[in-house]
């Protein structure tokens, strides 16, 4: 083998190796952006952010969130107002609940017997300790889904990461393999009921504005979690361009053209970032819901 082949072939198994998921199953363990091999799980994680469910639980949380940056607790404290104003509770863990229970009842209705399990990145209960658990029962094959729909690290790569460590903190690697579900931004399932809200909105300002103009009063505003530029265009597969702000925004923008398309009514839209994460130094992507909102008609503001 010559020097050119040695080094090809030495490229070829780095390549390998970085395309490699850690501790998924054989058919998604390549990184495939669909696996169509059918495999045999016998449980379905749901792995989510967590928050506080208590004032107690507000500064605790928010370490957890930003563990490893340094940040000291006066900071929190001035996130942490976000949570005080709503009783120290996040929606988000009931949310949880009830998405777990939706989702036995439709297993049920289809004959499928697989237990949902549900843990969490940063707040009880864990990921680790819901696996753990999880192989005491005998459950060896998980697939997982994200309860973030967009691509970004957070929303993604990062769950597949907590995915690993928390299979090493526990004990179970060679034990357990976790698949993890795509991106589902994209999936009608996800899409229509946003169709279905839009429509409902617009009807109830009619009720109000009988003589709304829909297309020259009425302006949508799509709103979703703003994170640093810097990670928005790392976002979505590299051998692909997506545009300013990288998959993340477009895979948004895609979602808002369609809802708009097919419930707006000829309306003018916008899709706006909120709840801004990440160093105050860095900048987050744009244009905010603060800012567009000072642009809507006043007359039908009022009523939003």
């Amino acid at each position: 083998m010559s020097t050119r082949e040695a080094q090809q072939v030495a490229d070829q198994e780095v390549a390998t190796a970085q395309a490699t998921v850690p501790h998924a199953s054989e058919a998604a363990r390549s990184g495939p952006e669909h696996v169509e091999t059918p495999t045999a799980y016998d449980a379905i994680l749901l792995a989510g952010f967590g928050g506080p469910e208590g004032q107690s639980d507000v500064i605790p949380f928010l370490r957890n969130v930003t563990r490893g940056r340094g940040i000291p607790d006066e900071r929190l404290e001035e996130v942490a107002h976000h949570y005080r104003h709503f009783g120290g509770v996040s929606p988000i863990n009931d949310q949880n609940r009830e998405l777990k229970a939706a989702l036995e009842v439709e297993l049920a209705s289809r004959g499928i017997d697989l237990p949902v399990l549900w843990g969490n990145r940063n707040w009880d209960p864990y990921i680790t300790d819901v696996l753990k658990d999880a192989h005491e029962r005998g459950h060896e094959r998980i697939i997982a889904i994200a309860t973030s729909a967009y691509s970004s690290f957070s929303s993604c790569r990062q769950y597949r990461e907590n995915f690993a460590q928390s299979l090493e903190d526990a004990g179970l690697v060679g034990s357990m393999t976790i698949d993890k579900v795509r991106p589902f931004f994209d999936h009608p399932g996800f899409v229509e009921p946003f169709i279905e809200g839009v429509r409902a909105g617009i009807q109830q300002l009619r009720k109000q504005l009988p003589d709304l103009d829909v297309a020259r009063e009425l302006r949508i505003l799509f709103a979703t979690h703003s994170i640093p530029t810097t990670d928005a265009e790392r976002s979505g597969p590299r051998d692909r361009d997506y545009g300013p702000g990288g998959a993340y925004a477009a895979q948004h923008l895609a979602v808002s053209e369609v809802v708009a398309h097919a419930a707006g009514e000829g309306a003018a839209w916008d899709l706006v970032y909120q709840s801004r994460s990440g160093p105050r130094r860095s900048r987050g992507l744009n244009p905010t819901s603060m800012t567009r909102s000072r642009c809507c008609p006043r007359r039908v503001c009022g009523r939003l």
